[in-house]
């Protein structure tokens, strides 16, 4: 159970200037950086909306694929040995790895932050997509119909799995509607950061 993941004698509490640092260590990539930085966002904005702690939810939105660039055949495998290495919380681990349940790894979301992550980590990439074809370039003025219409187009944003993404609103007992909404709301907090403010 998620429960029995406790702090060992040895763990820090990664604030997010030591996860940061750490995505850049592995990731030179500007659009992994940003995809982290999406996710972060979103994670902050849905922590407030849960009443949760929204540092530790940024944190862990922001390191979620730091493993992905350099070792995409080990993702996830990679993350938690690295973490581990740096002697992070088993909990904060245990969240990161949940992202990829059935897809990669096998760590099921049990935390509403898990579930969180696991739902909205394909939906930023479909967000992101969906903003570039826009003639403004910007989130801002971007509508949950706008990403509606994407979804339904088999071959856009095709890496952006609609099932995980559905099963993820179930989890969370949400109409998808409002978390695809609650998650364009947490992208335009950081719109400059993840190059998505546009002509806006």
């Amino acid at each position: 159970m998620y429960s029995k993941f406790q702090f060992k004698m040895t763990d820090k509490i990664p604030d997010r200037k030591i996860a940061e640092d750490l995505l850049k260590k592995y990731n030179k990539s500007e659009s992994l950086i940003k995809h982290a930085l999406s996710v972060e966002a979103a994670m902050r904005h849905f922590a407030a909306l849960y009443n949760e702690d929204v540092e530790k939810w940024g944190v862990i939105g922001l390191i979620h694929d730091l493993d992905y660039e350099q070792y995409p055949d080990q993702h996830c495998t990679m993350t938690k040995k690295i973490l581990e290495e740096e002697n992070w919380p088993d909990d904060y681990i245990r969240s990161v790895l949940s992202h990829a349940w059935g897809i990669c790894y096998d760590v099921e979301p049990l935390h509403v932050m898990e579930k969180v992550l696991y739902t909205i980590d394909e939906l930023t990439g479909l967000i992101t997509a969906s903003v570039l074809v826009r003639p403004s370039k910007s989130i801002l003025d971007l509508t949950v119909k706008s990403v509606t219409k994407k979804w339904k187009m088999k071959n856009f944003a095709a890496g952006a799995n609609r099932e995980v993404i559905e099963k993820g609103a179930a989890m969370l007992d949400k109409d998808l509607n409002w978390v695809i909404q609650e998650t364009i709301n947490g992208m335009k907090k950081a719109a400059g950061e993840i190059g998505l403010k546009g002509d806006l």
